[in-house]
């Protein structure tokens, strides 16, 4: 959990730079909630001893913090935490028994029970020292899912997206921790080393979002975006990389991590495509996990120890 912790960090600094103060107070509630409420129920309801120290909790707060808009109100945030520790996680045992990655459930609930403010976005370095009356303003994926819906990509359009130097580098509208696809792969590629975990989920959800969108792109590029657009703008890569990796709701063969990766990469286009949202990563995240029990029965990790013929 430390390391998930530092290789959040870039993409948190990040979010801070150009959020400001309401980044920092989106992450100081989520986090310390998410390890309040888990004391709380642990302590109190289930009788246990509490295991806050294991690093679960924060994780989780940090992750939920790094999926929402950085001028959310703080009592959202709250009903977020209580969603993502006490339902998406206690309710199933705690750690090692979720079905479901816990940020995810919360974020799905709020996007649902709250979509206004959460798809009010603050523009980038506009108002730094500004919380919930931050200048606010339309997002790369919100032009995006403008010109599949629409007429295309017109002028105005393409002129509002920004270039992908300000992609790969964060300088956009978006969720805190979404914004810089640098940060998110300086994260990647510390848990690479560190060996926390392996490249078959995020390697395969990053490679079939590139095949299927530039499949569209190239039959209709009017209406689909160039597939690196279609990348770095929203949540892919901090999906891929921090949260559909989570031990507890993936697969646990390297066959059954790929399916599973592709399936997400599928689910998320499709839902950005042709979906009601413009965002479609947590949703694909939440159907897949719902598969894992099924990947695991007929996927199974190969057994040491055993000699073949009973032997």
């Amino acid at each position: 959990m430390t390391d998930v912790l530092i290789a959040l960090a870039p993409a948190w600094l990040v979010g801070l730079y150009y959020f400001g103060v309401g980044a920092l107070i989106v992450s100081l509630v989520s986090v310390v909630c998410c390890v309040g409420f888990e004391y709380v129920v642990q302590r109190f309801v289930m009788k246990q001893k509490p295991t806050i120290t294991d690093g679960s909790a924060a994780v989780t707060g940090l992750l939920l913090a790094l999926n929402v808009p950085s001028n959310l109100p703080w009592w959202i945030i709250v009903i977020g935490a209580i969603v993502a520790i006490v339902v998406g996680k206690m309710s199933f045992g705690g750690l090692g028994n979720n079905l479901f990655n816990p940020a995810l459930v919360a974020r799905a609930f709020l996007l649902v029970s709250f979509p206004t403010q959460m798809t009010s976005w603050p523009l980038p370095g506009a108002s730094r020292w500004a919380y919930m009356d931050a200048q606010t303003g339309a997002t790369t994926l919100s032009y995006l899912k403008a010109a599949v819906k629409g007429g295309g990509f017109s002028e105005e359009i393409l002129t509002s997206i920004p270039s992908t130097l300000k992609l790969f580098l964060g300088d956009m509208g978006g969720s805190i921790g979404e914004v810089s696809a640098l940060a998110l792969l300086i994260g990647f590629a510390y848990l690479l080393i560190r060996h926390v975990i392996s490249w078959h989920i995020p390697v395969s959800i990053i490679a079939t979002v590139l095949v299927f969108s530039s499949i569209l792109w190239l039959a209709d590029s009017v209406h689909y975006p160039n597939p690196m657009i279609e990348l770095m703008a929203g949540g892919i890569m901090l999906g891929a990389i921090f949260m559909a990796t989570d031990y507890v709701t993936s697969p646990m063969s390297k066959l059954g991590m790929i399916i599973f990766g592709v399936g997400i990469g599928v689910l998320t286009i499709v839902i950005r495509s042709w979906g009601a949202y413009p965002e479609g990563v947590s949703f694909a995240i939440l159907i897949m996990n719902g598969f894992v029990p099924l990947i695991n029965r007929y996927l199974k990790p190969r057994k040491f120890g055993i000699v073949k013929g009973g032997k």
